[in-house]
């Protein structure tokens, strides 16, 4: 099915928890790395498509902080797809700028070299963001972000009423970036796994049962296409919302 999008209303920013690679492979009688193999590519033609969009910023869950929990063969076949993986060719090719969020310390030498080799030569991209979250959880981002008023405070330079909510989205790790427009999660579960948390408070949900190497053009326009059915209020009536559109145009 085809979906007619409107071009003006392209969420500016897209995250997405890409959920159901080790469940595509176990459907497929393959072992756990090898959807992650599929996944991994996925990622390049989803970025392609988000770019080509007009998204302006994409954030993708890679790895979180309990992923380290999976099996030790899992989570070093994960590292090293991301050392394989990490593709100079296509950001430069699509005007793309590459970001990571997250503890970048635990990571290994490899895997921090290829971080900071892409955001060093994507720099001056500007066509669209792409950011993984990798070694990222909402909750280790929010107890950081703690820590460092704590630090402040002790230290005279912070007073409690200077703790405000600009304050702390200043002090994240996305503080570079809009807040999601629009989650998208793949594989069938219904909950956003420790993601984002502070940065979704009024962003737009969508959850399909598409495993992500499966999400393709189809699956991203009809996320979009419903994203551009809903009315984002902030809080505000419907009567409000639509009252200040009409006030605007």
């Amino acid at each position: 099915m085809d979906y007619e999008l409107n071009k003006s209303q392209i969420p500016a920013h897209i995250a997405i928890i890409m959920d159901g690679n080790g469940r595509w492979a176990m459907q497929r009688g393959l072992p756990r790395t090898a959807g992650h193999v599929e996944g991994v590519a996925n990622v390049r033609y989803i970025t392609e498509l988000c770019t080509n969009l007009g998204v302006k910023f994409l954030t993708l869950y890679t790895f979180s902080t309990e992923n380290w929990n999976r099996p030790q063969d899992e989570v070093m076949a994960i590292m090293d797809l991301l050392v394989d993986n990490m593709d100079l060719d296509l950001f430069m090719r699509n005007n793309v700028r590459f970001r990571m969020i997250g503890g970048i310390d635990r990571l290994s030498p490899a895997v921090q070299a290829c971080v900071r080799e892409l955001e060093e030569k994507t720099k001056n991209n500007s066509r669209m963001t792409a950011v993984i979250a990798l070694n990222y959880s909402s909750r280790w981002e929010l107890t950081q972000t703690m820590k460092e008023a704590v630090r402040e405070a002790a230290e005279g330079r912070l007073l409690p009423d200077e703790v405000t909510e600009e304050y702390i989205s200043s002090h994240l790790q996305t503080k570079f970036m809009p807040d999601p427009d629009l989650l998208i999660r793949t594989g069938g579960e219904l909950r956003i796994s420790n993601y984002l948390l502070w940065q979704c408070a009024y962003s737009e949900f969508y959850f399909c049962d598409t495993y992500w190497p499966d999400f393709h053009e189809e699956d991203l326009h009809r996320a979009i296409a419903t994203y551009q059915q809903r009315q984002r209020r902030f809080g505000l009536t419907e009567a409000q919302v639509e009252n200040t559109n009409t006030t605007e145009n």
